[in-house]
């Protein structure tokens, strides 16, 4: 098989790595968009990492990133599906420094 995009199956296990090598890639924008609490966690609103030009270039499914890394619990949020919009002032919070 070939791996012709991020998410395409291949038989070395490819689409794991590079689904965490974006997760990897979101933790560090969420740092530089984000802001610490009062408990010192990192959290940004889904609007501005949605709209941040360097993230629209990074990621090419930026809520298909969010929801893997919530599944591995590196990030929280409220809900299942973010919409740009809809939830530009939900808090994305980064459980994992």
């Amino acid at each position: 098989m070939t791996n012709i995009k991020t998410g395409s199956l291949t038989s070395n296990g490819s689409t794991t790595m590079n689904v965490e090598h974006e997760i990897s890639l979101l933790v560090e924008e969420i740092r530089r968009l984000g802001t610490k609490n009062a408990d010192g966690q990192v959290s940004v609103k889904f609007g501005v990492l949605f709209a941040d030009e360097k993230c629209a270039n990074l990621f090419e499914a930026l809520v298909g990133t969010l929801k893997a890394a919530k599944r591995r619990k590196i990030v929280t949020y409220q809900g299942e599906l973010l919409l740009q919009g809809v939830h530009d002032n939900v808090d994305i919070m980064l459980l994992q420094d």
